[in-house]
This record gives structure tokens, sequence and C-alpha cells, in this order.
């Protein structure tokens, strides 16, 4: 099917979604599936319409070009037209691209101290900060779900769950290996130290998109424990979960209760079995030529932030801003988030016309 043969299908079928909608007599979860259907046409549609009318105003301004008293008004508005319909038929080109299903799901975010000791801990803790700060700016809900402190407020891991309007569209790419460079408050010598941190990005599972068969589980409870090891309950309200087939095993204790830390546990396990079907699926449909941008490769190291000279490189697209502390308040954060969705919409048109 050509281009413009599939933009005359959505086309057809945004129309009859419309009627379908406006007739009423809907059930609620009917309506709801062609509400969602109906909402990702609408940005296909709208480019269309806005590009064949910019074709229709350049067909009647070159008309124009040929009364003396109209001429300069046209080639003025011709110019602007002229940039204008390339960049319509770019976002078309974009809207068409194969969608992934899970762009419009929540996350849940994983960060966990990597070399580095005591600093790799509170890096961790910066990163946390970093996305939190984002997630405030995005309108986004940020709730804790585990964490593991250590003694001078840093984490070794920190499990969150973010929700919002497309969240995974926005941070899946954030998923892989961060640095620092920096001297590190630990650190009496004034020497710079390099630390790390993994990232990873996946998006949350619904009970619909995964099956567990409870027979496949593990379940242990025993009491929690604080930073230094010591019990802070004494009750057995921390919950281990063990996925025999996949060998995934998920430990919770933030809550108090037992039956919240196992709700919490399953809800990362099934996110976390979800996350490993669609890798398994990405890898059985991978092409010659990976995606760079798209790999998803976490141990892959994706940004360095250098604190001496108060930048961050993303070393994906090279991308450097000097806007450190910017980046790692969340406020500058989504100039590099932004442009990595560029850049793998640009590897992914190319994928297409290839």
């Amino acid at each position: 099917m050509s281009i413009n043969e599939k933009l005359a299908a959505i086309a057809a079928r945004h129309e009859e979604l419309t009627a379908l909608m406006s007739a009423g007599g809907l059930t609620g979860e009917k309506f709801k599936k062609l509400s969602t259907e109906y909402a990702e046409l609408s940005p296909v549609v709208d480019a269309l319409k806005a590009l064949e009318k910019a074709q229709k105003e350049k067909q009647d301004l070159e008309l124009l070009l040929n009364d003396p008293d109209m001429r300069d008004m046209a080639e003025d508005e011709l110019s602007v037209l002229e940039e204008r319909i390339p960049e319509l038929e770019q976002e078309i080109r974009i809207a068409l691209l194969p969608k992934d299903e899970a762009d419009s799901k929540n996350v849940i975010l994983e960060i966990r101290a990597g070399t580095g000791g005591d600093e790799a801990a509170l890096f961790a803790a910066d990163l946390f900060a970093m996305y939190r700060g984002y997630a405030s700016r995005m309108g986004w809900k940020l709730s804790v779900v585990e964490a593991s402190e250590n003694d001078i407020g840093g984490y070794k891991e920190i499990i969150a769950e973010i929700s919002g309007q497309n969240v995974y569209m926005k941070l899946k790419f954030e998923s892989g290996g961060h640095r620092v460079q920096r001297v590190p408050k630990t650190e009496a010598g004034g020497r710079i130290h390099t630390s790390a941190a993994t990232v990873a990005v996946l998006p949350e599972a619904e009970e619909v998109d995964v099956e567990i068969d409870p027979k496949d589980l593990r379940i242990d409870t025993y009491r929690s424990q604080g930073a230094g090891g010591q019990h802070v309950n004494t009750t057995d309200s921390a919950v281990r979960i063990v996925h025999i087939p996949s060998g995934l095993v998920v430990e919770m204790q933030e809550e108090r209760s037992q039956h919240k830390n196992r709700d919490k546990a399953m809800k990362v396990l099934r996110t976390r079995l979800y996350d490993l079907k669609r890798e398994q699926l990405h890898a059985e449909r991978a092409q010659d030529r990976k995606l760079q941008v798209g790999s998803g490769d976490r141990s892959e190291r994706i940004r360095t932030y250098n604190f001496p000279q108060g930048r961050v490189t993303d070393h994906r697209i090279n991308l450097t801003l000097y806007k450190l502390d910017e980046v790692l308040s969340g406020a500058a954060l989504s100039e590099i988030i932004d442009a990595l969705i560029t850049e793998h919409q640009a590897e992914a048109l190319v994928a297409l016309n290839n």
C-alpha cells in the first residue's frame, strides 16, 4: 500500500469513527476503545488536512504571480508555504511510523548504584531527583515503590512508579549506564572520581499483558530491615517472590503491610516479565541494521555527567549540554530526551525507506 492509499484509508476510518461515536448507544468499554483509536488517528488526519490546505493556498498564490499588483504579496506568502509544506509532509511520515504499543503506558523506573561505593549511591540519588523533577514538570505522578538507602542519603537501589500521559514514550531511551565524574563528597583529597549507576525504564504491565500461574511462584516472608541491618518491623511484613520459570526475584519491604508489599512485588514482577517478553520479541524481529538509539541495551554507557566542566554528554547522539545543574534538576532533561526521540524517528524513517 502506497503512502497516499494509507492516508486515504486513515481519513476514511477517522470519518467512520466520528460517525460511530456521534451516533450514541455504545457501551463504556466499546466507546473507550473507539475513542482511543480516534485519538491515535487524529494527528495524522489533522496534519493531512493542514497539508491539503497549504497545497491549495500555494496553487491560488501561484496564479497571483501574474498580477503585478499582487505579485510581491504572493511571493512573500509562497516563501512561507514552501517551508511549511515539507514540514507538514515530514509530520505525516513520522505519524505513519509503526507505533510501539507500550508508548502510552506508565513506567516502573529502577535505578541501581554501580561501581563507586557510597559515591555511586549518591549519584543514584541525584538521578532519581532528576527524574522526579522532570516528572513534576511533565505533570506526571511519581511514587516510590521500594528504596534501599545507605547511611549518607544515597540509594543502593530505588524503584518508582511514574504515571501520566505517554510516560514510556518519553523515558524509554533513559535505560542504560549513566556515569558521573566529580570530586566525591566522601573524598577529602579533592581528586576527581568516576562512578556509575544503571537505569532501567520498564513499561508497566497490566494483568492482561502477562498471565502468571500461581504454581510458578515461590513466596517467602521475612522481617523488614533498615539501612544498618536492624529489624524495623516486629512482623514478617517483607515479601520475596521468585518466578521459578524465569528465575526473576522481587523483594519488597517498603510497606508495613505484608499484603501491600505483596501487591507491589507482583506489580514489579509482572512488569519485568512483560519487559522480558518484549525483549525476546524485539530480538526475533531485529533487523540486520539495529537502531542505535532504540536498541535498549542496558549494559551500554549512554551518558556522562561531568561536574568539573559543568557538562552532560549523551554518547549515542554526541550531544553535549553545558547545563549540568539544569539537567539534574529535570528542567533541561527535555532537551536531551527530545533530541533522542528526533534521532530515533530519523533512523526509523531511514529503516522504513530501505
